[in-house]
């Protein structure tokens, strides 16, 4: 057998953070009475909302805008797009927010049929890019905690994906070789091409089904599939 480790990366490739965000962003504009505010269209809200969001993270991802910053300041622009200038707001939100979406649930389709199988056959590990004390709570209130371990966040380990030095540190923590391990993620770029470029096998998750020219080894739209290829 040529793989002796499997690592996953967590969010959007077990933990359905789409539909676990969109449940606490509609939680949170009713019990913050948003529409009171002037935010008739909560889809609206949500959608101005994602859009700032993937924008700070790419700028915390190169450490442009710190943690803290980018809870509130994500709140804070959407805020502003419906003429509502609220610092305090904003940072209520953003904490209430961090406090109630790890603790949703959801995982996609398959997660504990192929954790259960795999987990007889390999050692399993995270490496994930979210923050450590958040990552763990997604865990153990999804019940996967068990599976892993070694859990790697970048908050933790002071590199972010596609940093090849969060790779190398999850190789020598997991006492594994490149060429035995693979790895699992289902963005493109700091999940697979880093990792590949790490000298570890990928396997895109892409349930989506997103167009690409990337040369990659595996992908697969559904987790189920991940049988056919360990």
């Amino acid at each position: 057998m040529k793989y002796k480790h499997v690592f996953f990366d967590l969010d959007g490739t077990l933990w359905d953070f789409e539909t676990n965000s969109y449940e606490t962003l509609l939680e949170l504009c009713t019990s913050y009475a948003l529409n009171e505010k002037g935010i008739l269209d909560y889809e609206e809200f949500i959608e101005i909302y994602k859009i700032h969001n993937a924008q700070l993270w790419d700028l915390y991802n190169v450490d442009k805008i710190s943690q803290k910053d980018l809870r509130r300041e994500r709140f804070q622009r959407a805020l502003s797009e419906f003429g509502i200038d609220d610092f305090k707001l904003s940072e209520s939100i953003g904490e209430t927010y961090i406090s109630i979406c790890p603790k949703k649930n959801k995982l996609f389709p398959y997660s504990f049929e192929v954790l259960n199988y795999l987990k007889t056959k390999y050692h399993l590990h995270i490496i994930t890019n979210g923050f450590d004390k958040t990552q763990h709570i997604k865990l153990e209130h999804s019940n996967l905690t068990s599976y892993f371990n070694h859990i790697i966040t970048s908050e933790k380990t002071g590199f972010k994906k596609p940093n090849p030095l969060i790779f190398s540190h999850a190789l020598e923590l997991a006492n594994a070789n490149s060429d035995e391990s693979i790895y699992i993620g289902d963005n493109l770029i700091v999940d697979i091409l880093a990792c590949q470029n790490s000298g570890i096998d990928g396997i895109y998750f892409n349930p989506k089904k997103k167009q690409h020219n990337d040369n990659v080894k595996f992908e697969i739209s559904c987790l189920s599939q991940i049988l056919e290829i360990l």
